[in-house]
């Protein structure tokens, strides 16, 4: 394991930042730091690069304990959210700052600056300086220093959050086509979903200073630990239903019955579970019964809304239940106002039970 770390745990006075994180890189892997603000990432990667001594628990670095080494002594490279390009250098000075602090020679230093300005595409702007670049040349200019040094670790601290959208796509690409070539370990920290998925090995997601989940972006999509990540990793309709019966499972939802094959046992008759269904999983105007289409049941409603997003329609219906949920259609959706049917496939329905909870620590049942 390249880096771990192990029941990580830090405060601010009596705040708690991060309690009790443990999670690894792998040699190679480029593994997503996720969160919404304030839960924790940023605590974790002054820890990670050592210029926050946690609390409590560990950090280790190619199987050597760095808990208490200093910034200096750890093959660590981060790129932070702001700039940090000296703007007195010029675009290969600043490549080639910190090499010798790696042992590089002097003799060696221009050619290895000269190396990574090649991968990043700004070998004509080596001459340059920072505020003669545009905002996403000085970025790959952080990424060249930060990575000529072959660290052991490199930490990407939100690199991308103060970009255009556009320029952000383009970046990420170019973030995991250096990764990919270079075959630097990375932390990538990020907010966004959309970027963590697409660049990610694995995802660690962070919920409230803890580990809500960790795994491949697609099983932590398809198969969420929690309703928190279910919620935060793309978009999910939440509903309340009341177990009517356990085998086979079967849902009530409203006046209408939803039957499942899951064969969970920590749920009991007449206990109450939230549902989370991603919005391109629904159909309207299915048929009331299972069809061969897989359609498992469905529930009537109202349409309330229509959206034109361009290459899809959101259409948001009130169930008879009360719940609003949205629906993505790539047809002429039906208007405002009309009767339709919401079809649910038991496959795309996740489950929680009463023991687990939302990102704000209430019991789901209580809901």
């Amino acid at each position: 394991m390249m880096l771990e770390l192990e029941s990580l745990t830090h405060r601010y006075g009596t705040e708690l930042a991060v309690d009790d994180v443990s999670f690894g890189v792998e040699e190679g892997e480029l593994v997503a730091l996720l969160g919404p603000s304030g839960c924790g990432k940023t605590t974790i990667v002054q820890a990670v690069a050592g210029h926050v001594r946690p609390t409590a628990g560990q950090v280790t670095l190619r199987g050597t304990d760095v808990t208490d080494a200093p910034p200096e002594s750890r093959r660590v490279s981060v790129v932070f959210q702001q700039s940090t390009l000296y703007p007195h250098m010029t675009v290969r000075e600043n490549v080639a700052y910190g090499l010798g602090a790696r042992g590089i020679e002097p003799e060696r230093r221009a050619d290895v600056a000269r190396e990574y300005l090649e991968l990043v595409d700004l070998s004509e702007q080596r001459d340059a300086y920072p505020s003669e670049l545009s905002g996403g040349q000085r970025r790959r200019v952080e990424l060249a220093r930060a990575v000529a040094p072959r660290p052991d670790v490199l930490v990407l601290d939100e690199p991308l959050s103060a970009l255009d959208r556009s320029l952000r796509e383009r970046l990420r690409d170019e973030i995991g086509r250096i990764q990919r070539e270079t075959g630097v370990t990375t932390l990538f920290v990020t907010h966004d979903q959309e970027e963590a998925m697409a660049l990610a090995d694995r995802l660690v997601v962070m919920d409230d200073g803890s580990v809500a989940g960790t795994g491949t972006p697609r099983t932590l999509y398809e198969s969420p630990p929690s309703p928190f990540v279910a919620s935060f990793l793309g978009r999910s309709n939440t509903l309340s239903a009341t177990v009517a019966r356990r085998e086979p499972l079967t849902l009530e939802l409203g006046e209408q019955e939803l039957a499942l094959s899951d064969s969970r046992t920590d749920v009991s008759s007449g206990s109450v579970v939230t549902c989370h269904v991603r919005p391109e999983d629904l159909t309207l105007n299915a048929a009331s019964a299972t069809g061969p289409d897989g359609t498992a049941s469905s529930v009537p409603g109202t349409v309330t809304r229509v959206t034109d997003i361009g290459r899809r329609y959101d259409v948001v219906v009130r169930l008879e239940t009360g719940d609003e949920i949205v629906l993505e259609q790539t047809v002429s959706p039906p208007p405002t106002g009309e009767s339709v049917s919401v079809g649910f496939r038991e496959e795309n329905v996740t489950i929680f039970g009463a023991d687990q909870r939302d990102r704000t620590g209430v019991d789901v049942s209580s809901k």
